[in-house]
């Protein structure tokens, strides 16, 4: 059985809320889940302390259980100090302008 740490949306409509709960790998997003381990709410400031709420130590007990974190509540746990930060590696080239492109924008800020 694989655990993970994840998000489960609660909230009205275009009012999201969600709890993080430890759930196993196969269930749905908002089904069954084992443990409710916090809350998210992002409608609240960055800065308020109650957008993210956390359960330290049941937290470290699911880590060690074996449970992997999503990477949106691997990045709360890592600004938490609850488990190491994650490291992004860089966005891919594919998204930027191609060639020709490129060289347009090149003639333009030149002329």
């Amino acid at each position: 059985m694989g655990l993970k740490i994840r998000l489960a949306r609660a909230g009205a409509k275009k009012r999201p809320y969600y709890h993080i709960v430890v759930a196993d790998s196969r269930s749905p997003r908002d089904g069954r889940f084992i443990e409710r381990l916090g809350s998210y709410n992002p409608m609240l400031p960055s800065d308020h302390a109650d957008r993210i709420r956390l359960v330290g130590e049941r937290i470290t007990h699911w880590l060690s259980e074996g449970a992997v974190a999503t990477d949106r509540v691997a990045r709360f746990l890592g600004n938490a100090g609850l488990a190491p930060k994650v490291e992004y590696k860089e966005q891919p080239k594919q998204s930027l302008p191609k060639k020709k492109a490129q060289e347009r924008a090149k003639a333009a800020a030149g002329a």
